[in-house]
């Protein structure tokens, strides 16, 4: 309206519309600009409509009023702010880039524009809708829209989670989260969120802070970097003494559920930048240095400088090519001793045996230790060879219930690992004990799966097993 008294002209001369557009800067002014429309015109009855305070389902918001204009000819007047003409014309995704300050990207608007072509397209066609929620992944695969209860948008990275989200609306959010809500069901904080749902974080004054579990990458509760680092500013608040004594006792048990034996701390600490030990268990108190970092670095440590594979006898045609380098020693025959099942990272050691070659156990394994004939012991080290499994034995311990094997089973086949043998033992005191052989790559993924697996609800410790034979 405001256009054509600037252009000196009134509604007589426009009277071909049959529907007028309000655009104003806020939304109190909508509702001012419609006490002004209703005292000029008189409102056809049943042709309101308020969109604002109960915007659709596609977060479509404005005011929509029908009245009788100049010359009692029916008007359609729609009211709405910028920010929601912008969300009306363009869709979520550029109305949300334009409000957070998003730089101009070119290639991101050419996908809007190809979206709404599409959409053109298929407006006659059975099935439209499913076919444009099929290119929603193509074309925003790189990140998620998602909206706070009050229609807010939030754009995160693809893979996303509730606690992401809760932290990109303010670090307390996060800090006292205690569950999610998306589009009115409890979810998992560790559920990946998809664009269009509606989350809602459910907080708790009384909440101790962040879990600790948040960190860790295996578990996949936050996926930004944002998220994580105001986590670990959380612990790094927190007393130092009681983080250097928590980080000692997390890369303790880390070591001694890997089954890992005879580091040196020092040489640890300083392959993640930290001249002292007690400055490393700080950091690994805090969560600067996780879990999976330590079983990476001990991976790392056997790959550096690694010899060429030697190639193993052809005469046992049925082993598989082990890809250890027996120090000093030419073609010899190796193989992997069952009764520790070393894994690329182990630390390791060859026993000579007697017209067998060489055993390969892992350094500190009882059987070799307890060895009287030390001079058949050699050093050995892992040469370079393709991805291939290898069997290790582990031990699950916890408070029974129903469902406890299944859901073991679950988070194995989810990480995509053989599991080939397993057994479950109740006892007494109402504790069940599972053991079972899996099939990793390395001591890295290994890591990951034992996360994960004392994760699940009612375990309290999962641990690599050694034969004590």
């Amino acid at each position: 309206m405001q256009k054509y008294a600037l252009q000196g002209k009134d509604f007589s001369q426009i009277y071909d519309l049959l529907a007028l557009r309000v655009l104003v800067d806020e939304v109190h002014d909508c509702y001012s600009a419609l006490g002004v429309v209703h005292a000029l015109w008189h409102p056809i009855p049943g042709q309101f409509d308020d969109y604002i305070a109960m915007p659709k389902e596609s977060m479509y918001q404005s005011l929509h009023t029908t009245v009788l204009g100049p010359g009692t000819r029916p008007l359609e007047i729609q009211i709405r702010t910028h920010q929601m003409h912008r969300l009306a014309e363009y869709g979520v995704a550029a109305h949300w880039r334009y409000k957070e300050g998003a730089k101009r990207d070119n290639k991101f608007e050419e996908k809007i524009a190809w979206l709404r072509q599409l959409i053109e397209w298929q407006k006659d066609v059975t099935g439209a809708q499913e076919f444009v929620d099929s290119l929603k992944t193509d074309i925003f695969q790189d990140q998620v829209y998602v909206f706070t209860p009050k229609g807010e948008i939030k754009e995160l990275p693809s893979g996303a989670t509730p606690l992401d989200f809760a932290y990109r609306i303010h670090t307390d959010i996060g800090h006292r989260c205690v569950g999610a809500k998306v589009n009115g069901r409890l979810v998992p904080l560790d559920y990946q969120l998809s664009t269009g749902e509606i989350v809602e974080i459910i907080t708790t004054k009384a909440s101790k802070g962040p879990s600790r579990d948040w960190l860790n990458s295996s578990l996949g509760y936050v996926k930004t970097a944002n998220a994580r680092e105001k986590i670990r500013q959380w612990f790094k608040r927190q007393q130092r003494d009681e983080n250097i004594a928590r980080g000692r006792d997390q890369l303790d048990k880390e070591l001694s559920r890997l089954g890992v034996s005879g580091i040196n701390l020092e040489d640890l600490a300083k392959q993640f930048k930290y001249d002292r030990v007690d400055e490393f268990y700080l950091a690994v108190g805090c969560g600067d240095v996780s879990q999976h970092a330590i079983a990476s670095k001990l991976v790392e440590k056997e790959e550096a400088q690694k010899p060429p594979v030697l190639p193993t006898s052809s005469s046992r045609p049925a082993l598989p090519p082990s890809g250890i380098q027996v120090m000093g020693v030419g073609d010899l025959l190796t193989r992997l001793a069952r009764c520790c099942h070393p894994v690329p990272g182990d630390e390791i050691v060859g026993f000579i045996t007697r017209g067998h070659g060489v055993t390969i156990h892992r350094t500190g394994c009882p059987s070799v230790m307890a060895h009287e004939e030390r001079e058949r012991l050699v050093a050995v080290e892992w040469g370079r060879v393709r991805e291939q499994s290898y069997p290790v034995d582990i031990r699950i311990e916890a408070f029974d219930r129903d469902g406890l094997l299944r859901d073991v089973a679950t988070v194995v086949a989810e990480d995509k690992i053989n599991m080939t043998a397993v057994s479950a033992v109740t006892n007494s005191d109402h504790t069940a004990t599972i053991t079972a052989t899996i099939e990793v790559t390395g001591i890295d993924k290994l890591s990951r799966v034992l996360s994960k697996l004392e994760a699940i609800k009612n375990v309290y410790v999962v641990t690599r097993e050694v034969s004590q034979k």
